[in-house]
C-alpha cells in the first residue's frame, strides 16, 4: 500500500490513530511507551515480558478488508471486530468515536470489495497460466504439422478458456 493522505488522523496523549482507505494505524506514542517502560525499571522480569509484548502489538496496523465491523458503545468506546483475531477496542471521547465508526463503516465496504476483486484477479492469472502449460503440455504430445497451425490452435484454445471465464463472471 503506498502512503497516501490519512482520510481521518485522532491525536490522543497516548496514542494516534490514523485511518487511510485500506488501513487503520493505531501507533503508541514513544513518551507513554517510555513511561511505561520507566514503571518497568524496578521489576526486570516485567519489562522483559511486558516490553517485549508491547512491542509485539504496537504499532498496530489493522487492513480494513479484514474488519468485520465497528460499533460504539455509550462510554465512547470503539470496538473493532477483526475476523480471526482478537478485537480491538479503542478508547475515545463521544464525538471522535461516532467519527471514526461512520468513516471505518463507509471504507469498510469498498476496502472488501477492492479486495475481492484483487484475489479474484490473481485466481485468473493463476488459472490463465495453469492452462497455458496445460496446452504447452498437450502440444508437445502431438505431431506437428507446422508451428503456424499449432500456434493458431493454442491461441484459439487460450480465447475459448478467457472467454468461458467471462461468461462464468457474468452468470
Amino acid at each position: 500500500m503506498s502512503e497516501k493522505t490519512a482520510v481521518l488522523k485522532i491525536e490522543k496523549s497516548h496514542f494516534t490513530i490514523r485511518l487511510y482507505e485500506n488501513m487503520l494505524k493505531i501507533d503508541v506514542k514513544e513518551t507513554f511507551k517510555n513511561e511505561i517502560e520507566e514503571a518497568l525499571e524496578n521489576k526486570p522480569v516485567l519489562r522483559e515480558t511486558i516490553g517485549h509484548v508491547l512491542n509485539v502489538f504496537v504499532p498496530l496496523h489493522i487492513r480494513l478488508c479484514d474488519i468485520d465491523s465497528a460499533n460504539m458503545d455509550k462510554t465512547g468506546k470503539v470496538k473493532i471486530d477483526i475476523h480471526h483475531q482478537r478485537d480491538v477496542t479503542i478508547p475515545l471521547e463521544t464525538k471522535e468515536a461516532q467519527i471514526l465508526v461512520e468513516k471505518l463503516n463507509q471504507l469498510i465496504p469498498d476496502a472488501k470489495r477492492r479486495e475481492i476483486e484483487r484475489i479474484m484477479k490473481e485466481e485468473k492469472i493463476q488459472k490463465i497460466a495453469e492452462e497455458r502449460v496445460e496446452m504447452g503440455r498437450a502440444s508437445s504430445s502431438y505431431v506437428l504439422q507446422s508451428p503456424a497451425v499449432e500456434s493458431s490452435r493454442s491461441e484459439e484454445k487460450l480465447g475459448e478458456a478467457e472467454e468461458k471465464e467471462e461468461q462464468r463472471k457474468e452468470d
